[in-house]
């Protein structure tokens, strides 16, 4: 096997479905040898039959619905902002050393650690959960995108200059196609992040929500439902990050980015 050789398609969807078969297994034997006690770790059967139950009886879709939203929100106010200032901390360097020392600072600080603060500033309501995934995303993204936009190649800037264009036409015929497709990647990659925040930001006052109902089945020591709860988290991340790349993909084809 050599270093840094790609593997075929077909090879690595084989490789990816053996690995969840082996944890899926792994799982299965932890569970019913009792090497772990059932309270403690739900089998698979238990808690795929915990899902379904969830989905079916007891509204399970409303609270996908609702992190779906508080999630996507949240992203989304995040990169309304954190493009701009990522593309103008990037091409202009004073405005990069105003505010990448603070952004630097901010974004080593766990969103989790201001949700009692949240609650004071704005109660218990959407906007705190919103604000968590916001503090959670922003930061991250804007560096990124700072960082993008100044590896846009210096030899291609001063031809656009030398042809005649002026700032704003260095930004929008130079710069920002350049910097389009990792731009997309990198909000791809952030999304992702914001995933992770959710639990956090369901965590007090959620009356919905997948944190709320893993929050509700921690008290009843329901395993099954906790472990559901996790499970449909990284399919929907999942899906929405395989829907992003799809996306990245039809728009900049012409992208070395895979």
């Amino acid at each position: 096997m050599k270093l840094l050789v790609p593997v075929k398609r077909e090879s690595r969807i084989a490789l990816g479905v053996a690995f969840f078969i082996f944890f899926v297994a792994l799982w299965s034997f932890l569970s019913l040898s009792g090497a772990v006690p059932k309270h403690f770790l739900a089998t698979p059967w238990q808690t795929l039959v915990s899902g379904w139950n969830l989905f079916a009886t007891q509204g399970f879709t409303h609270d996908v619905g609702m992190t779906i939203w508080r999630v996507v929100g949240g992203f989304v106010l995040a990169a309304v902002i954190a493009v701009p200032l990522g593309i103008a901390m990037g091409v202009y360097k004073p405005i990069e050393a105003f505010f990448e020392p603070f952004v630097s600072f901010a974004r080593y600080l766990p969103a989790s650690a201001f949700v009692p603060l949240l609650i004071l500033w704005v109660g218990i309501g959407e906007a705190q959960k919103l604000t968590v995934i916001f503090i959670g995303c922003f930061f991250q993204l804007t560096l990124m995108i700072a960082m993008i936009v100044s590896g846009t190649r210096r030899d291609l800037v001063e031809a656009a200059y030398t042809l005649g264009c002026k700032d704003s036409g260095v930004i929008r015929r130079v710069v920002l196609p350049g910097a389009a497709p990792e731009i997309a990647e990198a909000l791809r990659q952030v999304l992702g992040l914001g995933w992770t925040y959710i639990i956090v930001a369901e965590l007090i006052g959620a009356s919905s929500g997948i944190g709320h109902m893993i929050t509700d089945s921690q008290a009843l020591m329901a395993t099954d439902h906790i472990i559901a709860g996790i499970v449909v988290i990284g399919l929907v991340g999942l899906l929405s990050d395989v829907a992003f790349k799809k996306v990245n993909q039809h728009l900049f084809s012409w992208s070395l980015l895979r």
